[in-house]
């Protein structure tokens, strides 16, 4: 059984579903898969998040979980642009992209998935694989954002590349958007 742990610390992730367990494990009876969940629980050796999600430790990757809540799902908006320095202002919360809009807390995390049509989710334009989780590079977390909020106030857009921002706009397949991407460029491209 402790093998089992082994393979477990073996693999990169930090945040671990039923499913990614199950294919660790090479475990098909999922009456077993139950079984060796609840066993390495109860002995510490997972931490159970919520439902089907489990830690190998305290020291998880939040946005690993974030993504892992609700797939597909990618972080975005001011969870990215705080990282960019577009934005100042300090958020607890991890803002994601989902097929479903929902804030939750799990742990000590409090999680906001905010919905976008899925021609833009499935896009993955300007969205990359890091840590184990997906993030919107800086000028997509932008773009979704003002698809959401045409009026959102940005502290900083200095590091904005607007061509990309350019390409990037087709996805969401939107003339307001458009006319909003062009005002804001307008505005705080000096």
């Amino acid at each position: 059984m402790d093998n089992l742990i082994a393979k477990l610390y073996q693999s990169p992730k930090t945040i671990l579903t039923n499913k990614d367990l199950a294919l660790i494990w090479e475990e098909t009876n999922l009456n077993n898969l139950k079984a060796k969940i609840a066993y390495y629980v109860k002995q510490g050796a997972l931490i159970r998040l919520t439902r089907g999600i489990f830690a190998k430790d305290a020291n998880y990757n939040a946005k690993e979980l974030a993504t892992s809540i609700y797939t597909p799902s990618y972080i975005s908006f001011e969870t990215v642009l705080r990282e960019a320095g577009i934005i100042f202002q300090h958020y607890d919360t991890i803002f994601a992209v989902s097929k479903w809009p929902k804030t939750i807390t799990i742990d000590k995390y409090t999680f906001t998935f905010r919905k976008l049509k899925d021609a833009v989710m499935f896009n993955p334009a300007g969205v990359v694989s890091k840590d184990n989780y997906s993030a919107a590079i800086p000028e997509r977390a932008f773009l979704d954002t003002i698809y959401l909020f045409p009026n959102y106030y940005f502290d900083n857009l200095k590091s904005i590349n607007w061509e990309k921002c350019g390409e990037m706009v087709k996805i969401y397949n939107n003339k307001q958007l458009i006319k909003r991407l062009d005002k804001y460029r307008k505005n705080y491209a000096q």
